[in-house]
């Protein structure tokens, strides 16, 4: 047991593994892919918590010693519900401290739509700076954009220009990409959102509050040789190797796994 487990709906979690191996070069890292059955962020808060549930057992089977739920609807809708083993971390707490060291007091939550609807950032938010101001909007479409490897195109920008004008008009300073797969749209919101709005990502706060944790349970590896990363998915595409080659800088080779 000496792997940390990271999960997500597809291949936006594995911007979490990439600030995982910056901040802990010597940990073994297991990512399941749930790419089956995504987008997690159009379905119910039931059928959420039952795939976060398998997700987490399948983690558990492979004997991993801490679990990083890399979804921020899982986190939001799941979490909350489970009663869990191993010392485990969601993305929406580390997520939104980052915003509020952040932000002048104005804030855009862009999420999946079960996101939105549980309104796990602006609770968060709010609960650190009572007095910001926070608006939340639905990005149903960026997550099959990121899946289609469609991220940095002229059909990103478009929709991104829609999703993003309400928030502009209502002079927010700081936009929470509140979705795994958000950062690989940055560029495209960098350029929609302009250079005077912050783009927050939860990925390398998610990586100390993991760091900081392992290290209060003492379950940092004493491993000496090189780390040891996995990859499975519960459906092989293209497009997921394609993107993943992009954000970890490798090639990575895929485990097709049922996850029941």
């Amino acid at each position: 047991m000496d792997t940390i487990g990271v999960f997500d709906s597809g291949v936006g979690g594995l911007t979490v593994v990439a600030a995982l191996e910056r901040r802990l070069p010597r940990e073994s890292i297991l990512y399941l892919g749930d790419t089956a059955r995504l987008p997690y962020g159009s379905k119910s808060e039931d059928t959420v918590t039952r795939y976060t549930r398998k997700n987490v057992e399948f983690l558990e089977r492979r004997g991993v010693k801490a679990v990083v739920v890399a979804c921020n609807t899982a986190s939001a809708l799941a979490l909350p519900n489970l009663t869990l083993h191993l010392p485990t971390w969601g993305v929406i707490e580390p997520g939104a401290e980052k915003a509020a060291a952040t932000t002048r007091g104005r804030i855009g939550v862009l999420a999946t739509e079960a996101t939105v609807r549980s309104d796990a950032y602006p609770k968060a938010l709010l609960r650190l700076r009572p007095e910001l101001e926070v608006l939340s909007r639905a990005c149903p479409l960026f997550v099959p954009l990121v899946e289609e490897g469609w991220h940095d195109d002229e059909v990103a920008e478009l929709v991104a220009r829609r999703y993003l004008a309400p928030l502009l008009d209502a002079q927010v300073d700081t936009l929470v990409l509140g979705c795994t797969h958000y950062p690989l749209l940055a560029p495209v919101l960098a350029r929609v959102a302009g250079p005077q709005i912050a783009l927050v990502d939860s990925a390398q706060a998610i990586a100390e509050s993991v760091a900081a944790g392992l290290k209060s349970a003492g379950l940092e590896t004493d491993r000496q040789s090189p780390p040891v990363h996995h990859f499975a998915v519960t459906d092989l595409n293209d497009s997921f190797r394609r993107i993943a080659a992009r954000i970890l800088g490798r090639e990575v080779e895929l485990e097709w796994v049922e996850v029941v």
